[in-house]
């Protein structure tokens, strides 16, 4: 069954790709009820899901192609399109909208040079959302960057955080 799903994808980066797929679904078990884990570390792993990575689970899984694109596609938390390496999401919430958030959101998008509904940077460094509440409402206006939720943010707050990960960024390069 693995081989020939192997076989659409060529190559050894493609055999790797695919071994670590196979890693995964060992981990949680070749059965229906594992599979929103395994799309879940599938996704922990690659920062999306490939289509051609949802063919294979299938296969593995021996499901319809579509039952497994169908959850992929019901559940917000999963994407099929690749994600940065930093996750920023404004809430977009009554309480945070209420406080003026619109601003922030625009900052964000043009430090990050994302226009025109665009949610990933061309490097793949960032994608932002705009999601529709974080529970954090007492906080608000609030956003959060790679899990860590920040309070009461104005756009230059805004900016000042992501000019953080960017000199991280940089200095874990020249490590």
């Amino acid at each position: 069954m693995t081989q020939t799903v192997l076989a659409a994808e060529s190559g050894p980066r493609a055999k790797r790709r695919f071994d670590r797929v196979h890693q995964i679904i060992n981990e949680y078990g070749a059965s229906e009820n594992a599979l929103i884990p395994i799309l879940q570390k599938v996704q922990d792993e690659y920062r999306y899901l490939p289509e051609e990575i949802l063919t294979f689970v299938a296969t593995a899984l021996d499901l319809p192609p579509a039952t497994v694109y169908g959850v992929a596609t019901f559940y917000a938390q999963f994407s099929l399109e690749p994600k940065g390496k930093h996750l920023v999401k404004c809430c977009d919430g009554t309480a945070c909208h209420v406080r003026k958030n619109q601003p922030i959101i625009a900052a964000i998008r043009k430090k990050l040079g994302l226009a025109d509904g665009r949610k990933t940077t061309d490097d793949h460094r960032f994608t932002f959302e705009v999601v529709s509440c974080i529970g954090a409402c007492a906080l608000a206006p609030a956003v959060v960057i790679d899990g860590k939720v920040y309070g009461q943010m104005t756009p230059e707050a805004v900016i000042a955080a992501l000019d953080e990960i960017d000199a991280a960024d940089k200095a874990e390069a020249e490590e």
